[in-house]
């Protein structure tokens, strides 16, 4: 019988590598000139004999069992990269693609893109191991992993409790944890004050890098008001049957459910939200409790 060809293996492996919570990723721009970046301190150096083995599966294949990070330091003296046109990854592009059993489509381009939701952050278990655009993961460069951005692109991540932002070079898939939005690099976790928290409510912005720079999506304007975490349930055009599905999750002690009306592509639905919720953990319990409901993994709402 004919073997599958080394590609095959390669991206089955890539996309099967991220999984829940923090995973692989993220590498500095090619070419970026030298003396650009005063680099942070490098984490130990791996043994000699070190090799990011693609064809092992996930549980063996990392040599560190949990993630961790290094000792602090100061991100001011790293610059953010400047969006480029740069072509498509060989790598990691493929759509559809199915990972846990969800199924996720890449973007054609990055512009338009804006979207409110939870970051998460990974650090030294992945530094030095292959991204899914088969790019080094390098976890003082600004960079992340999002499920449906091309890769490479880039886009302004807004942390909406504190007003930080930082531009990022995506370069990896994932966060397949449910309820994660991206996942950044450590040095831009640090960054807009996501590390140490672990977690945090953020803006993500797409930038077309055919823009001029002065064009470039602004940070996002955080008032005072804490922004408010809600699990989407379900979508209507019927009052009927979002209601009852409102009552369900009333019934379940869930916490407040809201229906309230949206315009949707130009057609007027009900929302089925539950909310607001006291932080991420709260948000990822009552999501779990959700779908041990057996209804569909609610979709994260920021408002």
């Amino acid at each position: 019988m004919r073997q599958p060809g080394i590609v095959s293996l390669l991206l089955l492996a890539l996309l099967l590598s991220a999984c829940a919570g923090s995973r692989h990723r993220s590498d500095r721009i090619p070419a970026r000139p030298p003396g650009q970046v005063e680099r942070a301190p490098s984490p130990p150096a791996r043994d000699a004999g070190f090799h990011d083995d693609l064809s092992r599966p996930q549980s063996s294949r990392y040599r560190d069992g949990n993630d961790s990070v290094p000792p602090p330091f100061d991100v001011s003296k790293l610059v953010e990269p400047v969006p480029k046109v740069e072509p498509r990854s060989h790598y990691g592009n493929n759509s559809p693609y199915t990972v846990n059993g969800r199924t996720y489509r890449v973007l054609p381009s990055a512009r338009g893109y804006d979207e409110r939701g939870i970051a998460s952050f990974y650090g030294t278990k992945f530094q030095g191991y292959k991204t899914s655009s088969l790019e080094t993961y390098d976890m003082y460069a600004f960079s992340a992993a999002s499920t449906t951005l091309p890769l490479p692109s880039y886009a302004r991540v807004t942390n909406l409790e504190n007003g930080k932002s930082v531009i990022v070079r995506v370069n990896d898939r994932g966060p397949f944890h449910q309820n994660r939005l991206i996942d950044l690099s450590y040095a831009a976790a640090v960054k807009i004050g996501i590390w140490p928290k672990g977690t945090g409510l953020v803006e993500v912005r797409g930038i077309d890098p055919r823009q001029p720079a002065r064009e470039l999506p602004p940070p996002v304007v955080v008032t005072g008001r804490h922004p408010g975490i809600y699990l989407q349930v379900g979508a209507f055009s019927d009052i009927g049957n979002a209601e009852r599905l409102a009552q369900r999750l009333r019934q379940a002690g869930l916490g407040t459910v809201q229906v309230t009306e949206a315009m949707v592509n130009g057609q007027r639905v009900q929302r089925v939200r539950v909310g607001p919720l006291a932080d991420v953990a709260s948000a990822d319990q009552v999501s779990a409790r959700i779908e041990g409901m057996g209804l569909p993994r609610p979709r994260v709402a920021v408002d």
